[in-house]
């Protein structure tokens, strides 16, 4: 079965910061599927489709949310795939009210969170924990990681 990444964010508006996500992912050549589903405006839809999503071969869920940002918590709260969430920069307080509502998950429930509006990291992370069992992702981070290396050793000042 193909490995999966399941993208989520609770709005529309979060396209632009997710869209990193898909982007790293697509250079790996991972499967994800993107879908907006709010943890507040359409909870019922939310728990539909994440109570499926292991049996559709989902392996990992990257969900990105701003201000009260209980999306990951409440999928991670309802699936043990693991879950990392992308906390998304606003106006008021910049990201950091997202941050602080995903990395202060009570104990017990854990959502891996990357920096704010970090949506790439998110997709290498889940490349990562994809590469455990998947040798063929595995040679493709290293690539990645090779292709860093040169993109800095490329780099001439003058």
């Amino acid at each position: 079965m193909d490995d999966k990444v399941a993208i989520i964010m609770g709005s529309v508006s979060d396209k632009d910061t997710m869209k990193k996500s898909a982007e790293v992912l697509d250079e790996l050549g991972i499967s994800y599927e993107m879908k907006v589903l709010s943890a507040h405006r359409s909870p019922d839809l939310l728990f539909e489709y994440v109570t499926q999503i292991e049996e559709k071969g989902f392996k990992v869920i990257i969900a990105g949310a701003g201000g009260a940002a209980h999306l990951a918590g409440v999928i991670a709260a309802k699936t043990l795939l693991p879950v990392i969430g992308v906390p998304i920069e606003t106006k008021a307080l910049g990201g950091l009210d997202s941050l602080l509502s995903m990395v202060q998950m009570p104990g017990g429930i854990p959502v891996a969170t990357v920096g704010i509006g970090n949506a790439k990291n998110a997709g290498l992370m889940a490349a990562h924990i994809l590469a455990i069992e998947n040798s063929k992702i595995r040679e493709r981070l290293k690539d990645y990681r090779k292709a860093m290396v040169h993109e800095i050793k490329d780099i001439k000042i003058q």
